[in-house]
């Protein structure tokens, strides 16, 4: 089987039977095209069913020697090992050559965070008096009220809110198209009710784009670059310095969260993810913010 062939079945395997979202698929792709562009470099050029252990250790040292960073190898590595089970279920191949790769060690970096204080300044920095003002207040109150992914804010449909006082539930489609309940808060429903009521109204929507909450002003949904732009622009007007973006709303969310005692299987559970392993991160960031309130607060200090 020739690589064009073996990454064509591949793709339909990961859409067919792992039903992966369109842009998990592409960054599998791209990945396993790295190991096709490696192999047209041998003096063999082995196809998918000829490497060797060997050749895929000599791959992640190529890699590595590119200067990608330990966690794109061990992403790069991820779509290596999935290929590789794609052709033992095919019987393509009797052994999976990547058994025994070893992922490379990652430091996991704790991402920024906005304090209470910094969000409330980045909301009240919103200028109301524009149209667009009602939407973008709207759309920081709930990323950060309910943790969500740039994505799952600009996907957002009307057909998945829930807002009567005994509910107040949002229906999110997270990544690889799974669905999770989130709870919405009053300030996030307050501004939503603003926008959709008060101002969406009068928005000329666009054919096949009437279920999504937030639009541009033409009526088409809005980019996930717009959201990035609203956000650096306002983090200049409140001169915060942080590096941020989207994320770090979701980030200051699920750290306000368990800072506050928050059970870590619920914040699990609001953020859409698959292992509690990743969710840990913030009992990290919650350390970090019980040391150095310690420290601060401590009269031996």
């Amino acid at each position: 089987m020739d690589w064009p062939r073996a990454i064509k079945g591949f793709k339909t395997y990961l859409k067919l039977e792992r039903s992966l979202a369109a842009n998990s698929i592409e960054a599998y792709t791209r990945d396993l095209e790295k190991l096709y562009q490696y192999a047209e470099s041998l003096p063999a050029q082995p196809t998918p069913i000829k490497f060797t252990l060997t050749d895929l250790r000599n791959f992640i040292t190529w890699v590595n020697e590119l200067g990608m960073i330990p966690s794109t190898q061990s992403r790069i590595l991820s779509g290596i090992k999935a290929f590789y089970k794609y052709l033992l279920m095919e019987d393509l191949i009797s052994a999976d050559p990547s058994e025994l790769l070893e992922t490379p060690k990652i430091t996991r970096k704790l991402p920024d965070t906005l304090s209470i204080h910094e969000i409330n300044k980045m909301i009240a920095a919103i200028d109301l008096s524009k149209p667009e003002g009602g939407r973008n207040k709207a759309m920081l109150e709930v990323m950060y009220g309910c943790g969500l992914r740039v994505s799952e804010l600009t996907e957002l449909r009307l057909s998945n809110l829930y807002l009567d006082p005994e509910i107040e539930f949002i229906k999110v489609t997270g990544k690889g198209s799974k669905e999770r309940l989130v709870p919405i808060g009053g300030e996030a429903i307050k501004a939503l009710m603003i926008w959709i009521e008060q101002i969406r109204v009068h928005v000329p929507i666009q054919k096949g784009e009437e279920d999504l909450v937030f639009l541009n002003r033409r009526g088409k949904r809005l980019s996930r670059v717009y959201v990035f732009m609203l956000i650096k622009q306002l983090a200049e007007i409140t001169g915060i310095k942080k590096s941020i973006s989207p994320h770090t709303f979701r980030h200051s969310f699920a750290t306000h969260l368990v800072e506050g005692g928050a059970d870590l299987r619920a914040v699990q559970e609001m953020l859409g993810h698959e292992s509690i392993t990743t969710t840990e991160i913030y009992t990290h960031l919650d350390r970090e913010y019980l040391k150095s309130t310690i420290i601060e607060f401590h009269p031996r200090n």
